[in-house]
């Protein structure tokens, strides 16, 4: 059965609407941005807390665990306290929990309050995507995902550079302490610019589910993001939290289908629309998004540039983006998101080709050029995927439905990060030069009495094993072109207008 047609989709967003997505925008500018910002700080986390690299990574994995445990839970609240209410309180979580991490007088903590960061973080991108769709409409959700997709695009950009800026010329505090004047300046526009929660009578709270699926996703991120530093996946480290957390995962997906009001409504894979959109999304943020760790490292590494040079010579990937996304999010509403999905991945597939033959010496031109293009092909593709998830739902389900998506791009991105990571590990250790740079630790006195040979050798060997991985992350890619075309390319197909009609197959 296919939903009706549109009709005409040539609304403009009015002033309202662009009023919300501000508010929105500022909130998720936070969120993302924090987490690039502080992957720079943490070899000054080191030094300032005389901490090992394995202690202040937790600074990261407590902030990615806490959103974790928070995204599931946000579908029910945003139904039961209302989006406007609880968005609110993320900020008014995510801004104390900065302003207690600019004062950390420790590693432990700096750690804990990254964890009070993460909850409120965790429910800004959800929350964020509901409103933006419940104020535009779903004949403009394509539109408003656009918007949206900015701050995630140029977040993994700006935030290096943004990062290695403050230290510079400040201190680690101030990466934190830069969250307060944008979070307070949200908070007050949402409260005067957000629409008033009218929030219904709610289903009842699914205990049983929170208690499997929150620790369950926590678990098995944390298992998957040991993955680099065990270096392999059989390490115990590893597959005891990961295969516990699978198993929690199960049986809330069991519990899911028995329960009359489940944490998550996997009843929502009825719509044959936001499934081909959760698989596509899936296999696309396993692919981009382990790929988008390798870009800056790349630089760093191989061609011994500063972390704030690397952060500015990904700016044209961000450039291709906010070129493409604007485009994609009108011809989404118009079109359909199939064809622009399709042409995005192409796009992304042809600048990655660039980097499966990079070498140490590749020209910088080139190299822009490509992640252009990337850029180009990421604006083309990954915020279509969600309007097509979206647009799919009725009123009532939306929450539900970006909450679901959310946890997909969470998990398929820590595991691709997580995969790219382990494959580069491996091939640096099957490249004699790199083995004997990398033991040296950077040491000048140790690196003076490695043979000439070895020390010419390293950064090709480098960029060989950079070369293999991007040839792997390409093959990803690929494989989204798969369920890729099976996304209409049609106009997306309207919400039903009874709320609480059940979900309408797309064929």
């Amino acid at each position: 059965m296919t939903t009706a047609a549109l009709g005409p989709q040539d609304e403009k967003l009015d002033r309202a609407v662009l009023l919300v997505a501000g508010v929105v925008v500022l909130g998720a500018i936070m969120s993302i941005l924090d987490v690039t910002v502080v992957s720079v700080a943490l070899p000054t986390f080191q030094t300032a807390f005389d901490a090992e690299y394995s202690t202040v990574a937790w600074t990261m994995t407590g902030y990615t665990l806490a959103l974790a445990t928070i995204i599931p839970v946000t579908g029910w609240a945003a139904d039961r306290f209302g989006t406007k209410r609880l968005y609110m309180l993320a900020l008014v979580l995510f801004v104390l929990g900065s302003l207690l991490c600019a004062f950390a007088w420790d590693i432990t903590s700096l750690v804990t309050f990254r964890v009070l960061q993460g909850l409120g973080g965790g429910m800004l991108m959800p929350l964020g995507m509901t409103i933006m769709t419940h104020a535009a409409g779903p004949t403009r959700v394509g539109r408003v995902m656009a918007v949206l997709g900015v701050p995630m695009l140029l977040g993994p950009i700006a935030g290096p550079i943004l990062g290695g800026w403050l230290i510079g010329i400040a201190s680690w505090h101030w990466i934190f302490i830069i969250n307060l004047p944008i979070g307070i300046a949200a908070l007050a526009a949402a409260a005067r610019l957000l629409p008033r929660d009218d929030p219904k009578p709610s289903e009842s709270f699914d205990f049983v589910g929170m208690l499997l699926l929150s620790p369950g996703l926590a678990l098995f991120l944390y298992g998957v993001s040991s993955i680099p530093g065990a270096g392999t996946v059989a390490a115990t480290g590893v597959l005891l939290p990961a295969g516990i957390g699978l198993v929690l995962v199960v049986a809330f997906v069991s519990h899911a289908f028995r329960a009359a009001h489940p944490l998550i409504d996997l009843r929502l894979f009825g719509h044959r629309q936001l499934s081909i959109s959760v698989v596509t999304m899936s296999l696309f943020a396993v692919a981009f998004f382990g790929a988008m760790l390798l870009f800056p490292t790349y630089f760093i590494q191989v061609r011994m540039e500063t972390t704030l040079t690397a952060g500015v010579l990904l700016a044209p990937q961000g450039l291709g983006a906010m070129l493409t996304m604007p485009i994609a999010g009108r011809l989404t509403d118009r079109r359909g998101p199939g064809g622009l999905v399709l042409g995005g991945i192409l796009l992304i597939a042809v600048g990655m080709g660039v980097f499966t033959q990079v070498t140490a010496t590749t020209s910088y031109v080139l190299l822009l050029g490509a992640l252009f293009v990337m850029g180009m092909g990421m604006g083309m593709t990954m915020m279509p995927i969600m309007s097509a998830a979206l647009a799919a739902l009725s009123h009532r389900e939306v929450a539900r439905g970006s909450t679901l998506m959310n946890i997909v791009q969470q998990t398929a991105g820590s595991i691709g990060t997580a995969v790219m990571s382990v494959i580069l590990t491996d091939q640096y250790l099957s490249k004699p030069a790199v083995v004997a740079v990398r033991a040296a630790g950077g040491d000048p006195s140790q690196m003076a009495d490695l043979p000439p040979d070895v020390l010419a050798a390293a950064p090709a060997q480098m960029a060989e094993a950079f070369a293999t991985t991007f040839t792997v992350a390409l093959v990803l890619v690929l494989l989204c072109l798969v369920p890729a075309l099976l996304l209409p390319r049609k106009l997306v197909p309207q919400l039903p207008a009874d709320e609480d009609a059940p979900p309408v197959p797309v064929h």
